[in-house]
């Protein structure tokens, strides 16, 4: 009695890819497992190629006319398939907005620890938006949120571009910057 090979279900995977018996065309173009092109087939045909050598049928390319399939074990295709995509996810980087809150009468030591925070968060690759809250009267005295600001940027020219200028919305001057990632590395080599 012959045992039947036990597929792993791709409900996982986003793609649905049909194998052995869910392939529903009339002809397929053939690729054996060795990549050899063996022309345009019957399925049942390609089928019994599959079994003979103790493999799936793989629909590839679905939406080709005839459609593409490849005699190869299943198995092993959805696991390098989600190998695949999970090298995919980590190069990813996600990239965040990280705040830092300021006064207009901020004293230079809070400055000088969140300048340090700004940094930190930049050479990690995450953009800064420094905000200048004026409260009361203050807002009549924007200069000194902007020097503020412009201090904030001399402080860490070495490692940041300016991605927005100090901008006045409401009772808050903001500015955003970026991490420039040549003269991080340059830095990063020097230590």
């Amino acid at each position: 009695m012959k045992t039947q090979k036990v597929i792993p279900s791709n409900n996982d995977s986003k793609v649905k890819t049909r194998v052995n018996n869910q392939i529903r065309a009339k002809e397929i173009r053939l690729i054996d497992n060795e990549g050899k092109m063996l022309g345009i087939v019957s399925v049942p045909e390609a089928l019994r190629m599959a079994e003979l050598r103790e493999l799936d049928l793989v629909e590839i390319s679905p939406n080709a006319n005839p459609p593409v399939c490849k005699i190869m074990d299943f198995a092993k295709f959805v696991y390098e398939q989600q190998k695949r995509e999970k090298v995919q996810k980590k190069q990813q980087s996600s990239q965040q907005l990280k705040e830092l809150r300021f006064t207009a009468r901020t004293a230079s030591h809070d400055f000088n620890f969140k300048v340090r925070h700004a940094r930190e968060f930049l050479t990690e690759g995450n953009k800064v938006k420094a905000t200048v809250m004026f409260r009361g009267r203050e807002i009549v005295h924007q200069s000194v949120g902007e020097e503020l600001l412009n201090k904030l940027i001399e402080e860490v020219q070495d490692i940041a571009k300016l991605d927005s200028p100090p901008k006045l919305e409401g009772k808050k001057m903001s500015i955003i910057l970026s991490p420039d990632k040549t003269k991080i590395s340059k830095i990063v080599k020097k230590v």
